[in-house]
């Protein structure tokens, strides 16, 4: 098999970071959903209904659809993530997040327009490759300036409760003392 002498380093990684999810988090979706909907039908935004749902929908399939595998590249002419082609020229910088444990490596374009590509990382050893090759064309920003949508995230990721095994035994077993 011939390898391609453009691609500088390639790997596999799924496309979004991914955990799966037990039932009591799709609970929480719903409820919040319910609550938000009796609110909004009360006060006589029906039409609001729709988005509300859709956004449910949303979570519930992002929650139980893992993520397919894809190819990432970094070329001689700039980067291929999941058969997206980004070249040197329009890209201004880069710099790293973790979400569900993964890394996700962020690569930023030039003004006017700050085009964002995410790409999940794998392992530490991928992540200090990826940090040599990088940094020899693009700024490496340890600290990144937060955009409006990223605090956001951030935010909504506090208010969404973080499922552990343990505490969710802990909980059952409070729930069937109490119950006793």
């Amino acid at each position: 098999m011939e390898t391609n002498p453009q691609i500088v380093f390639s790997w596999r990684a799924p496309l979004r970071p991914y955990k799966k999810q037990s039932g009591l988090i799709l609970r929480f979706y719903l409820a919040v959903a319910f609550l938000l909907s009796a609110i909004m039908f009360f006060f006589g935004d029906k039409i609001l209904l729709i988005p509300i749902w859709a956004l449910v929908f949303l979570f519930y399939v992002l929650t139980i659809t893992p993520p397919p595998e894809v190819d990432n590249k970094i070329t001689t002419f700039g980067i291929d993530a999941a058969g997206v082609a980004l070249r040197w020229e329009v890209l201004s910088h880069f710099y790293f997040g973790k979400r569900f444990g993964f890394y996700t490596l962020t690569i930023v374009s030039q003004a006017p327009y700050f085009y964002h590509a995410y790409m999940v990382v794998p392992n530490e050893n991928i992540k200090k490759k990826l940090i040599g090759i990088l940094s020899q064309r693009l700024v490496y920003q340890e600290k990144p300036q937060k955009t409006l949508t990223d605090k956001m995230l951030d935010l909504l990721a506090k208010i969404i409760p973080d499922e552990n095994e343990e505490e969710t035994q802990v909980v059952l077993q409070k729930l069937k003392q109490a119950s006793l």
